[in-house]
C-alpha cells in the first residue's frame, strides 16, 4: 500500500484507524493488520484490550500499542 503513514503520538490514547490504518483514506497505521484480524486478536488477548472513553468511543493506550509493536518486532528478529 502506498498510503500515508500515521505516526503514533508520544502519549495518550489512539483509535483503531490510528493503529491499523484506514484503507478508504489511504493511510497505513504502525500495526497494519485487517480490521477483523485486529478485533480477533483483541478478543483472544493477543493484542491490548481497549479502553471505553464513552458510549461510542473505544481507544487504546499508546504505551500498550508501542509495547505490542516492540514485542512483535522482537519475535520476528529472533
Amino acid at each position: 500500500m502506498d498510503g500515508k503513514s500515521i505516526p503514533l503520538p508520544l502519549s495518550g490514547f489512539v483509535r483503531e484507524k490510528q493503529i491499523i490504518g484506514d484503507r478508504k483514506a489511504g493511510t497505513v497505521g504502525p500495526f497494519p493488520v485487517s480490521r477483523s484480524k485486529w478485533w480477533a486478536g483483541v478478543k483472544a488477548g493477543t493484542y491490548p484490550a481497549p479502553v471505553k472513553l464513552g458510549p461510542r468511543t473505544t481507544a487504546w493506550r499508546v504505551e500498550d500499542i508501542r509495547a505490542l509493536i516492540e514485542t512483535v518486532g522482537a519475535s520476528h528478529a529472533a
